[in-house]
């Protein structure tokens, strides 16, 4: 075992937090967790960053005392990070008096080393940036390179740092450490900037207030520490530098920063001379990830096509949010978020196969074993499938170190794959049929450790899922259980399954409004229970509905053919089904929609059909119903009958047809 520390950067404190934000703190959130999963003892730090000329002038335009309106910026970070349940170890604020002792004792030594001295500084400074710009760097001689805004010439007396002295023992770092900066694609643009040359760094101000004086022993307390030799030295202050070193001792240096790429310059560059100078060890890596844009669209408040991270949960929840930020992005290129694409995520991946197998699971137990689920068979008739389950969860560790988070992702899922499949295949209802309940239990089991294990592995991402999950299958997630059923691959014991709600009620409508000029939602073809887009099926219904279109205007009773087609109805085989206590009318039925479709749908037939019947019989379905509950019990379907005075008789196909043909 051994210690980790993970940090985010800290945050500026000059507006809400978005969906960017939310981004760095999701990866950095998962990759301390998994790292305590694995038995490393790990600090996680996040916070914010509240000084500097840009935080004294927003304060004056709301009229508030430039500390007060930190406050408020900052809690609003905090509350968010809490209300997401963020597992940070510290949330440090660079207005804490711990940090600024910090910081001025790094700058003295800095001084008396030699590295910091005393001069003028004439140049184009960016306010927005807080940056110095040399004129041939910037836009049109006069726009900054960074962030587009106009720069203004400013002459002050100014300390500067000796970065011009470290320009080759940061070349020789980089080339001995090829994955100091990850995606190692982003080296290259770091290197350069070096090999370009680099400039003493003015770390001080004398035009504004808000901000770190120097060393009072200096004897100079009109200037003010630069916001970014503030901001960077955070992460040795939140661990006792300059008060207590106990805790950097134990963790420093930290195994990863975890950055955006507007500010990798910053931490690749400076932070690593600053560490030099005071003589300490640099970061083990610094992870840069893209940016996020909705709906192909760079975000601004100008737009008004921001996303708010908080909104998002609200709509969707956090952990759905979790998931599909940490799949849908290779880490390190630019994102987009897209509710189409959002709610694709979670209808397929999340409620088709992970809930989708939770379901099955119970159902098959419920009526095989009494919820009883034992794995002593389990080597014994799949050796095939714990061969392959095993192989994936032995990858997952390298995607992890890589901090590409969507392979593995993509990888994992390929449990719930092998889990799904194996039902299929081994059909444990043909086997208890034929009197090989062994084999069929066998399957169960088989399908009930895919998914534990599965879920120990998707806890950094999804923590509370999993541990639902978890606590229905009777065990729970930690160092120890990763340890026996990830490394030692164990299986589990002989448990009862506990009932559990449908885990990932499907979406059919996007549950925010949609960003200003985007593109109307266009109709979806839900075939295989899936929002897949349905050109096809989109060009047949719109000639269809060509022809009959004239007739139907005439008659208001008269729907047009898309309007048909909206509806999704699909031939389903009943796996399992059963009478719902003190209801006269209703049946729960456990209904497969295809391999990785299976739905509960609570059905008013038991009048006219009993549970047991049902069981293997096909039936029609109507799929795309938005889920309802009926007396407590989630229902995700509804199926075709009719009936007259003689009673009610099911809609079925004339012959046997693969579960999930759609009918139509």
């Amino acid at each position: 075992m051994s210690n980790k520390y993970i940090t985010t950067p800290i945050y500026y404190v000059n507006g809400e937090a978005h969906i960017g934000h939310a981004y760095t703190t999701f990866i950095a959130d998962t990759m301390a967790r998994y790292e305590r999963l694995k038995g490393n003892e790990t600090y996680f730090l996040t916070g914010t960053d509240e000084h500097g000329q840009k935080i004294e002038e927003s304060a004056q335009k709301h009229n508030k005392p430039t500390q007060e309106f930190a406050d408020e910026i900052s809690a609003t970070f905090k509350d968010l990070w809490d209300d997401f349940e963020i597992s940070y170890n510290k949330f440090i604020r660079t207005t804490d008096k711990n940090h600024m002792a910090g910081v001025k004792k790094a700058f003295l030594k800095m001084f008396d080393k030699g590295d910091i001295y005393k001069d003028f500084y004439e140049g184009h400074y960016c306010v927005s940036c807080e940056t110095f710009f040399p004129e041939t760097q910037l836009i049109d001689g006069e726009f900054c390179p960074d962030c587009g805004r106009a720069t203004s010439i400013v002459k002050e007396e100014s300390y500067f740092f000796k970065l011009s002295e470290y320009e080759d023992k940061l070349l020789a770092h980089y080339e001995a450490n090829p994955d100091f900066i990850m995606p190692r694609s982003r080296a290259n643009e770091v290197k350069n900037f070096v090999k370009g040359g680099l400039r003493d760094l003015s770390v001080t101000r004398t035009s504004f207030t808000w901000g770190v004086n120097i060393p009072e022993s200096l004897n100079d307390d009109k200037h003010v520490m630069y916001v970014w030799l503030d901001a960077l030295l955070n992460y040795v202050t939140a661990l006792g530098y300059g008060t207590d070193d106990a805790n950097m001792e134990k963790f420093w240096p930290a195994s990863t920063h975890f950055v955006g790429k507007d500010i990798l310059r910053f931490h690749a560059i400076y932070w690593p001379a600053f560490l030099m100078s005071l003589d300490l060890p640099l970061p083990k890596q610094i992870g840069a990830h893209g940016w996020w844009t909705r709906d192909g669209e760079k975000m601004s408040k100008s737009k008004g096509n921001v996303v708010f991270p908080r909104e998002v949960s609200d709509a969707y929840g956090v952990e759905n949010l979790r998931y599909f930020m940490l799949r849908e992005v290779p880490f390190g290129q630019d994102g987009d978020f897209s509710q189409r694409a959002f709610i694709d995520r979670i209808n397929s991946d999340l409620s088709n196969d992970l809930g989708n197998l939770l379901n099955r699971i119970i159902g098959m137990s419920a009526k095989y074993s009494e919820y009883e689920i034992d794995s002593v068979d389990v080597e014994k008739y799949h050796t095939k499938e714990l061969d392959a389950m095993n192989i994936a969860l032995d990858s997952l560790d390298g995607y992890m170190k890589e901090m590409q988070t969507h392979r593995y992702l993509e990888e994992l899922w390929r449990l719930f794959s092998i889990g799904n499949t194996a039902i299929t295949e081994h059909e444990p209802w043909a086997k208890i049929k034929n009197d090989k309940a062994d084999e069929a239990l066998a399957t169960v089991a088989l399908v009930s450790n895919v998914l534990a294990k599965a879920c120990i592995m998707l806890s950094p991402i999804m923590p509370k899922t999993t541990a639902t999950v978890a606590n229905a299958l009777n065990f729970e997630i930690n160092n120890e259980s990763y340890n026996n059923m990830i490394i030692d691959k164990k299986l589990l014991k002989l448990f009862n399954i506990k009932k559990v709600p449908p885990l990932f009620p499907r979406v059919e409508e996007p549950l925010m409004a949609e960003a200003p000029n985007a593109e109307p939602n266009p109709p979806k073809d839900k075939v295989n229970g899936e929002a897949r887009e349905g050109a096809l099926g989109q060009e047949k219904a719109s000639k269809k509905k060509e022809v009959h279109e004239s007739k139907a205007a005439f008659d208001d009773n008269l729907i047009e053919i898309g309007q048909f087609f909206e509806t999704s109805l699909k031939v389903g085989t009943v796996l399992a089904a059963e009478e719902v206590p003190k209801s006269k009318k209703l049946l729960k039925l456990q209904v497969s929609l295809g391999e990785d479709d299976t739905r509960q749908v609570v059905a008013g037939i038991k009048e006219f059909y009993s549970a047991e019947s049902l069981v293997g019989t096909q039936v029609c379905v109507v799929a795309n119903l938005k889920p309802a509950k009926l007396m407590g019990m989630m229902s995700e379907g509804m199926l075709l009958a009719v009936k007259d005075e003689d009673g009610l008789c099911l809609v079925r196909p004339e012959k046997p047809k693969k579960a999930g043909t759609p009918i139509g």
